[in-house]
């Protein structure tokens, strides 16, 4: 089941037996959990509402047929149990292949009775094929919680704003996923502090969006390296000062450098070689708006002065940690070498 028909599906009151929910967006994964817990009802804890972890996972088949004394249903919650991991080869004490069989020929046996008694939600971080998401596939809900792409956080963040009567056009919301990364927590942090400091009635802007958004230290990147590349040396160092002043480690800043312009060596490389930049980079789906921004500014080096590049961040590192160079100077040098 996709997201949106899970959401759906939860709005309209409807509770299934059996979830299985993983994936990396755990910011929408939790949403929906939260809204199974109220769909729900009042909870007792370990009466009518259990959790269960890898610790306590043994006891998950005895937990669905002991009773909800005095309540009609109770809710499972077995959250990172293993259990939808790969077998390993070897058997070690932990493993719980023999447990995953159980349950699964338990749930195959006695499905009619869980969807009557019980609400049974597994949350996973990853969740490999197997007979037992197979048999919940069949009888309960199976959702993955990928990342977003970015048209569908456009559309939840538009529904968001339109919601308290603030305006955004699609260019001002690509920049700010484009500012501000697509981890949905983050970008509704910093959608509401645009919808406070809009106010109902008015437009969020890209001004807006510089003056109130926490940037990504990706983006502030892109920044430096666009003044890098338009040979606009005052404005170049200006970035990576503001970064130094915003407190950002300095090696943490060289090693955003040098994996920005080791991306840009690869995108030209992809590029002379007439092959798909997005795939080359292994860019994630939420991250293929990247492409075009890495593109242009490959456009503005060339291969071998990217190589030079990275081999500068090479060498600025080692000296560095010999104590030949002071890290800060070593990266001002750097870009004022190639502005």
């Amino acid at each position: 089941m996709k997201i949106e028909e899970l959401e759906k599906n939860l709005k309209q009151g409807i509770l299934n037996g059996i979830y299985l929910l993983y994936g990396e967006e755990t910011f929408l994964l939790e949403n929906c959990l939260k809204s199974i817990k109220k769909l729900f009802g009042e909870k007792i804890n370990g009466i009518n509402y259990i959790l269960i972890d890898d610790t306590n996972v043994n006891g998950i088949i005895s937990d669905i047929e002991t009773p909800a004394f005095g309540y009609e249903k109770k809710l499972i919650i077995a959250k990172n149990t293993g259990l939808f991991k790969k077998d390993l080869k070897k058997k070690s004490k932990n493993d719980n292949s023999n447990l995953k069989e159980k349950i699964d020929t338990y749930i195959k046996e006695n499905i009619e009775q869980i969807n009557d008694t019980i609400v049974l939600v597994f949350i996973e971080e990853t969740a490999e094929k197997c007979e037992l998401l197979t048999t919940i596939e069949k009888n309960g809900v199976v959702c993955n919680f990928e990342y977003q792409k970015p048209y569908q956080i456009q559309n939840r963040l538009k529904a968001i704003i339109n919601a308290y009567k603030v305006n955004v056009d699609s260019n001002t919301l690509t920049y700010l996923i484009e500012c501000c990364g697509t981890d949905m927590q983050e970008l509704i942090n910093e959608t509401r502090k645009l919808i406070e400091y809009t106010g109902e009635g008015n437009t969020i802007t890209k001004e807006a969006i510089d003056k109130i958004a926490i940037k990504k230290m990706e983006s502030i990147i892109f920044d430096l390296t666009d003044n890098l590349g338009k040979k606009n040396t005052k404005q170049a160092i200006e970035v990576l000062r503001n970064l130094v002043l915003s407190k950002e480690p300095l090696q943490k800043i060289l090693i955003t450098l040098y994996n920005h312009f080791k991306k840009l060596y690869l995108t030209k490389l992809a590029i002379s070689q007439n092959k798909d930049v997005t795939s080359y980079l292994d860019l994630k789906p939420n991250q293929s708006f990247l492409t075009n921004k890495y593109k242009a500014q490959a456009s503005y080096f060339k291969l071998k002065e990217l190589r030079r590049i990275l081999q500068e961040f090479c060498d600025l590192d080692y000296k560095y940690k010999i104590g030949l160079i002071d890290l800060n100077v070593g990266l001002e040098a750097i870009l004022c070498a190639y502005c």
